[in-house]
């Protein structure tokens, strides 16, 4: 595919489980699961609403990368560690998606690779020409 680029953040995991950040093709970018990990940290450990404004500021740093910007985003999937912490997690996408309102899914799993995560996210994006 000579239209596809692959956007890395070079953690050691993309190369082990054979995945990478963002794939675009053509007009769409797809966004793997993100997390509020950093630098191999995990950041605002015990505060589910400050790890998911993290994932939406790491998703739009991708999303600019590729040429678009967050309006772009069509659909979420919120994943969280406990359903309890919906409302902060819901209160973090509304702040920035009240606007656009991209369809979504929030559901409950049993946990993430790290028991610090609390929320992983994923973006459907429609980019703009």
């Amino acid at each position: 595919m000579s239209n596809r680029e692959n956007f890395t953040t070079g953690a050691k995991w993309e190369d082990t489980v054979g995945y990478c950040r963002a794939v675009k093709i053509g007009n769409i970018l797809e966004i793997s699961g993100t997390t509020a990990a950093k630098g191999g940290e995990i950041l605002h450990k015990d505060d589910a609403y400050l790890q998911a404004k993290e994932i939406i500021n790491i998703a739009q740093e991708v999303i600019q990368k590729a040429g678009g910007q967050l309006s772009d985003v069509i659909r979420t999937r919120m994943y969280l560690t406990d359903i309890k912490d919906w409302e902060s997690v819901a209160k973090a996408h509304g702040e920035a998606f009240a606007d656009i309102k991209p369809a979504t899914t929030l559901v409950e799993v049993s946990g993430l690779v790290d028991p610090d995560m609390l929320v992983e996210i994923e973006f459907s994006v429609y980019l703009q020409e």
